[in-house]
């Protein structure tokens, strides 16, 4: 990685944070060390203190980061349709962009929770019910319309999150389907495992969210 040693604390800290993304996905939390971070970036080790005064810190601020960026992006591509259906596509189409664009993100709030003190614990897990709710209000609408077969909404939601979250583990850009070609599949499986059919003839398309 190039050296940021003299450049600005915004664009230091974005590099400490990328660094710490990519070592602790690769590596776990537990093995890495802030002096192998500052190598990472090029920087000193005592520069880290600065911008995060503990690991737990660092670690703290990717999960909040992850998490907030995932709400505000369900936020801009929430439909305005009280159509459960194009709500329930939006969402997974939002849910797979998102989660493939940040693999190491995704990777490191996933299995890294049980490194957070109690506190900063409690407060990711209440971030992710409050996303998570969202999918629950779609479902239990389709049920309630008759538009979805859904005889437990909290366990089809669970379901559904691990899912498509699952599409890090095995999805590599280049092979044999595009980003798009994964969101169709889930999205028809989506569709089929809450017992609605995929609406025929909607030119679908994959939100980019920075």
């Amino acid at each position: 990685m190039a050296r940021t040693t003299g450049s600005d604390g915004g664009r230091t800290q974005a590099a400490i944070r990328d660094a710490a993304l990519s070592l602790i996905a690769r590596h776990g939390y537990e093995a890495v060390s802030m002096r192998q971070l500052a190598a990472e970036v090029g920087v000193q080790a005592a520069a880290l203190y600065r911008y995060f005064p503990t690991k737990e810190d660092l670690l703290y601020t990717l999960m909040q980061d992850h998490m907030n960026g995932l709400i505000a992006a369900w936020e801009g591509a929430r439909p305005a349709t009280v159509d459960p259906t194009a709500r329930l596509a939006a969402y997974v189409e939002n849910h797979i962009a998102f989660h493939i664009e940040r693999r190491s993100s995704t990777h490191v709030s996933n299995m890294e929770l049980r490194s957070l003190a109690p506190e900063r614990l409690t407060h990711i897990l209440k971030l992710r019910t409050a996303y998570e709710k969202e999918l629950r209000t779609i479902l239990r609408d389709g049920a309630e319309k008759g538009v979805f077969a859904v005889d437990d909404i909290g366990l089809t939601a669970m379901a559904l999150i691990q899912m498509m979250t699952g599409v890090i583990v095995w999805y590599r850009p280049g092979e044999r389907l595009s980003i798009d070609g994964v969101t169709e599949t889930y999205l028809s499986m989506t569709m089929r495992l809450v017992g609605a059919p995929q609406p025929a003839g909607e030119q679908r398309h994959v939100h980019a969210h920075a």
